[in-house]
């Protein structure tokens, strides 16, 4: 199948196929007389297990070693959990640091009367110098020693 039938039936656009065949997430793919990609159903099994991966948040090199993994019919699941536990672990972070990140803009807005005069405690806080500018405690970001956002 061309590309454009890899593309609808494995759910992946046609640009992002050739960028993971250009950075070899999948392997070598056929050429037609023409020059023309030549897709197999397992090339789209292929592009539909990086796309549901990608969905999930995993980035390119955890791709790479999941689908090391899928491939090896000798592998532990132990290994595949590791990283799909890591991958978790991360996600969870980010929630955190969004959450904080939610708080500081709900306080800064409630801080704002929003009417007519120059007044701005949302200007002020995102102007302010440093952290301890912040009339709220400390939370998990600061905690951690980076500003929400991560500027």
């Amino acid at each position: 199948m061309n590309i454009g039938d890899a593309a609808k039936a494995s759910g992946v656009n046609q640009k992002m196929i050739r960028y993971y065949e250009s950075i070899g997430l999948i392997g070598y793919v056929a050429r037609s007389a023409n020059g023309y990609r030549t897709y197999t159903e397992s090339d789209v099994h292929t592009l539909a297990f990086i796309r549901r991966a990608r969905r999930l948040g995993f980035p390119i090199e955890r791709i790479q070693a999941l689908m090391a993994l899928w491939r090896d019919k000798r592998r532990s699941s132990a290994e595949v959990k590791a990283i799909a536990r890591g991958h978790i672990d991360e996600l969870q972070a980010k929630i955190e640091e969004l959450a904080e990140m939610r708080r500081t803009l709900e306080h800064l807005v409630a801080s704002c009367a929003g009417d007519d005069r120059p007044d701005c405690p949302i200007l002020d806080g995102l102007s302010a110098q440093t952290e301890a500018a912040d009339p709220r405690p400390a939370g998990p970001a600061s905690r951690r020693g980076g500003a929400p956002g991560g500027a």
